[in-house]
């Protein structure tokens, strides 16, 4: 028999050896190439770092990167919406969006790839009971809360937050409506909406609880969105516990701005990114009523140049208790002041029912609802008024001289929380000043004068640092706008300046009796009780030089004789 050669055993263990080493180090080096994606907890985990005024906040979002959400070019505007011009200019580096979801992967690979943002989409459609129930408070909140708790009292800006926090984030308010805005019934093919809420530094609770009343009380059908814009906020429970919460809820949206806005600027913001048929701006401290949204819609929907607002009922900022109030209208001063007027007893049988919309000279600022394309192609806010108030009279101008309305409507009721008056939260008086400057420098013609002659230091800060309001009345010419005098003279006639006031000179001479009206004092007419007696061209008491409320008078008196 030939002999056979022995197996190599040795070196072929030796070759498996090697083999399975080299099989190793490729598996290390693809494990820590290609790290595993990160758990949903560790998604929506968002840390803000320190805030530095020039850099605004630097968001880190752990091991992914796909959660920053940073334009690639700096001079990118806003794009445009539906095809229509583009209405304000900030720049799309000053937006963050934090909306934290386990599909962020997804999301960033389908995102757009022109150095915009992406919009994640939200985990579920059904709001987690857990998240309600969970205390979002830090530790350090919890201690100072408790520590507060007894005595309860407002704090500094004018809210009882110990008391606010004690309060469950969804409560049933009392039924204030009129009977028959209950037998009211919406009708079908209602525009959606888009509510914006915007805050800096807004409490907890408020925020949340105005988030879910929305949830709780509009139609889901004509809800299209709920949108948060965070205005640089500093506090950390708005910061990654924010993200979380807004994340397991429905329809909701978070923009983050990484430098101050203010409320137009915020407000604005968001409404670039809204996408219902119709805005609502509102402040991130309210309650709804059920059926507040429909009323809205329905006028929106029947003239999209409508600007309308609900009853804004009252919640004190100290017990938090919810008032309902009386019909109002919003109008102003000379010194471009809001004011809350009663509705008087004469304008309330003129109207042909009790929930009959209220003409309303300007609308309040607290919650105001507008449809997205008039407010667009009408100039959206004016982009001069900078981090004050005020973007509710320049609406309501606008609206009024530019061929639209204001209204008030009474089936519609939302509670808003109203602090103090001693609260510190109000804008800077200069900056407010100066809003008011460039309004009356926009829309009072020659009207201007008399806002000046109210507020003397208006006048000289004008002539120190005139705005430049080229490019509103450029818009005003374009939208074949009216005068302020139209304005005085149809919509709010109670303003008119004395000075300005028409006058009239002559008889007045009844036909039907064939009578003049005759002041029976001598020398000074004015003040005179008029009287019906035989015309005669040689009494001066029959030649009055009349204003136009004296001349309004006069003729009812005529009518009544």
């Amino acid at each position: 028999m030939l002999p056979r050669k022995r197996p190599r055993s040795g070196r072929s263990r030796l070759q498996f050896l090697l083999l399975f080493l080299t099989l190793g180090c490729v598996l290390m080096m693809v494990i820590l190439l290609h790290p595993p994606p990160p758990t949903l907890h560790q998604a929506v985990t968002v840390q803000a770092s320190k805030h530095s005024p020039d850099t605004g906040y630097r968001l880190d979002f752990g091991d992914s990167q796909e959660w920053v959400l940073e334009a690639e070019t700096e001079g990118d505007e806003y794009s445009l919406l539906d095809g229509l011009p583009s209405f304000i200019s900030l720049q799309e580096d000053q937006l963050l969006v934090a909306v934290a979801s386990p599909r962020a992967r997804r999301s960033q690979s389908q995102g757009r790839s022109q150095g915009s943002y992406q919009f994640i989409k939200h985990r579920s459609r059904r709001w987690d009971e857990e998240a309600l129930e969970k205390d979002w408070r830090t530790e350090e909140d919890v201690e100072e809360s408790e520590e507060v708790l007894t005595p309860l009292g407002p704090d500094s800006d004018g809210l009882n937050k110990p008391l606010s926090a004690r309060l469950p984030l969804r409560r049933v308010l009392p039924e204030v409506r009129h009977p028959l805005c209950l037998q009211q019934h919406p009708t079908s093919g209602l525009p959606t909406a888009s509510v914006i809420l915007c805050f800096h530094d807004e409490a907890w609770p408020t925020l949340l609880r105005t988030v879910h009343s929305i949830l709780d009380t509009a139609p889901r059908a004509l809800l299209q969105e709920i949108i948060l814009v965070d205005d640089l906020s500093q506090q950390e429970l708005l910061k990654s516990a924010l993200s979380e919460y807004v994340a397991r809820l429905e329809a909701v949206k978070l923009l983050r701005s990484n430098r101050r806005l203010g409320t137009i600027g915020a407000r604005m913001l968001g409404a670039t990114r809204a996408t219902g048929d119709v805005l609502v701006f509102m402040d991130a401290h309210c309650e709804c009523h059920p059926g507040w949204l429909e009323p809205l819609l329905s006028r929106i929907a029947d003239d999209r140049s409508r600007v309308v607002s609900p009853v804004i009922d009252v919640i004190d900022g100290k017990t938090l208790q919810y008032s309902a109030s009386k019909l109002h209208r919003g109008t102003l001063d000379w010194k471009l002041d809001f004011r809350w007027e009663p509705l008087g007893e004469q304008e309330q049988k003129g109207l042909p029912s009790p929930i009959s919309p209220v003409r309303s000279p300007v609308v309040p600022r607290e919650v105001v609802a507008v449809d997205r394309h008039y407010f667009q192609n009408t100039g959206a806010y004016d982009p001069l008024l900078s981090l004050g108030d005020s973007e509710n009279l320049e609406m309501s101008f606008k609206a009024w001289l530019c061929g639209g309305s204001v209204e008030i409507l009474p089936c519609s009721r939302v509670g808003h929380i109203y602090r103090s008056q001693d609260a510190s939260s109000g804008p800077d008086p200069e900056v407010a000043l100066k809003n008011k400057i460039i309004i009356a420098e926009t829309w009072l013609s020659s009207f201007k004068e008399t806002f000046y002659r109210h507020i003397p230091e208006a006048f000289t800060l004008s002539k120190v640092a005139k705005p430049d309001c080229t490019e509103r009345l450029k818009l005003q010419r374009r939208l074949g706008c009216r005068t302020f005098h139209w304005f005085l003279a149809n919509v709010y006639p109670e303003l008119y300046p004395s000075d300005h006031r028409p006058r009239f000179s002559g008889k007045l001479h009844n036909t039907g009796f064939g009578l003049c009206a005759d002041c029976q004092a001598e020398g000074d007419i004015l003040g005179c009780p008029m009287t019906l007696a035989p015309c005669s061209n040689n009494r001066q008491q029959q030649h009055p030089h009349l204003r136009l409320d004296q001349h309004q008078r006069m003729e009812h008196l005529s009518q009544r004789e």
